[in-house]
């Protein structure tokens, strides 16, 4: 890892004042992107606004969601890149990686699943209890992330 922190990204990333924090900013809005969207898509599985179609709600916040890794990505990397041997030592590092692949999982086993009889329960019906469970799921994993991202500074 000292290979990966040498490189001159890592040693920019350290020792340009403004760097760090604009790459972190970065991020930081790109995360609010991925998990405003998310969460909006989530909590009309849930039941909050069911006036709304859920197949329109989903097609107008998923690319959103998809476009936050644009941002997401490559400024995560950046800061990986500036402490790397710390981030691998550290277990909510591993954590927040584990909880980001599965909050993929989740919302794959969705869209695969329960999401392609949407047509049946897109609007003023409730979704299927397969579709609640996912959505919470998804709610509880990213509010998990989010924590864990903060806890990195800490721990």
């Amino acid at each position: 890892m000292e290979g990966i922190e040498a490189s001159a990204l890592g040693q920019a990333m350290r020792q340009w004042l403004w760097l760090y924090p604009a790459v972190e900013i970065v991020h930081i809005v790109g995360i609010a992107i991925l998990v405003g969207s998310i969460a909006v898509l989530d909590l009309r599985l849930l039941g909050v606004s069911r006036s709304l179609s859920v197949r329109r709600l989903a097609a107008h916040v998923l690319p959103w969601t998809v476009a936050s890794f644009a941002l997401i990505v490559p400024s995560g990397l950046a800061m990986f890149v500036a402490h790397a041997s710390d981030m691998l030592s550290n277990p909510v590092f591993a954590l927040k990686l584990s909880l980001i692949g599965f909050a993929g999982v989740n919302a794959a086993v969705f869209h695969a699943g329960v999401y392609r009889a949407a047509a049946k329960w897109d609007f003023d019906v409730p979704p299927p209890p397969a579709a609640r469970a996912a959505a919470a799921i998804s709610l509880l994993v990213w509010i998990s992330v989010i924590a864990c991202g903060r806890l990195l500074a800490y721990l």
